[in-house]
């Protein structure tokens, strides 16, 4: 009777622990076999350690890892960030289902600052003042494209074009036509504290703003870059500034979001200026 009390014992404690291993696994918030498949193999281990002493995973690219079983505490599955045409972007769940960007153009990392280039130019330079923008001849009241009002246009040139053309666009021109430069009502949005917090930290030693959705929790960080003005670079580490294809009502100026440890907003600039550039990925 002894043994056979124990084998009936053994037997209810296998079926508590497979039990607790699929309510486990239909908690699990996946609907990937491969997944739910590792986490029942984990789960399974955990349970019952005299099966198994350690965890051997099988890569793809043939190398393996070998884990002790008392070194695994769990298994967690993260999202991959999805990547267009070599870029990755986040959805923060806004409403206007504007997709940013987690990198600079001319950036590999969200914490590096990227290009600093001009609004409407594709191409970097080592002198900033309207002497040397390509839209302006000979001085600020000589706007040679996206000009609504002729006091601002050269020789009374008017285009009224109000958003960068996709030749214009350093978004679209680095990383290819799905991408742009955000409009000014996307930045507005971005920043808007009924859908995001704003939140000025530090990653990997680079000053600058966590931008969290309220949505869904998702977030973006802009790094403190600076701006570019005559020949210096200016406020790295301090302020950010960044372009939006939307030009302002006063045409030499453009529209673009700023930020200091103090306070996030946006403001129209001299065209002129190097700024950052943080892409959004193109609505149809």
């Amino acid at each position: 009777m002894g043994i056979l009390s124990e084998f009936y014992q053994q037997r209810r404690g296998i079926i508590r622990k497979c039990l607790y291993i699929c309510r486990q696994i239909k908690r699990l918030n996946t609907n990937n076999m491969k997944q739910k498949l590792l986490f029942f193999l984990f789960l399974l281990l955990t349970a019952t350690t005299g099966w198994a002493q350690k965890v051997v995973l099988h890569k793809t690219d043939g190398q393996t890892v070998e884990y002790s079983v008392s070194e695994l505490e769990c298994i967690t599955f993260e999202e991959e960030p999805p990547i267009v045409d070599g870029h990755e972007y986040v959805d923060l769940g806004l409403p206007s289902g504007t997709l940013w960007a987690t990198c600079n153009v001319g950036a590999s990392k969200p914490e590096e600052t990227g290009y600093s280039l001009a609004w409407g130019e594709t191409s970097g330079k080592s002198f900033f003042s309207w002497g040397y923008y390509k839209y302006s001849k000979p001085s600020a009241t000589g706007m040679t494209k996206y000009c609504t009002n002729s006091s601002d246009g050269y020789n009374g040139f008017t285009d009224n074009l109000t958003e960068l053309l996709p030749e214009d666009d350093a978004a679209t021109t680095y990383w290819g036509a799905k991408w742009q430069m955000p409009s000014l009502d996307q930045i507005k949005e971005l920043i808007n504290n009924e859908y995001t917090t704003a939140e000025w930290t530090t990653v990997n030693d680079v000053n600058g703003y966590m931008i969290t959705s309220k949505i869904n929790g998702k977030r973006i960080f802009l790094p403190a870059a600076g701006y570019r003005y005559n020949s210096s670079f200016s406020s790295v580490g301090y302020d950010g500034y960044y372009w939006s294809r939307s030009l302002s009502g006063k045409c030499t100026t453009a529209f673009r979001l700023l930020f200091s440890s103090r306070y996030i907003s946006y403001t129209n600039w001299d065209r002129y200026y190097g700024h950052s550039i943080r892409p959004v990925l193109k609505t149809n």
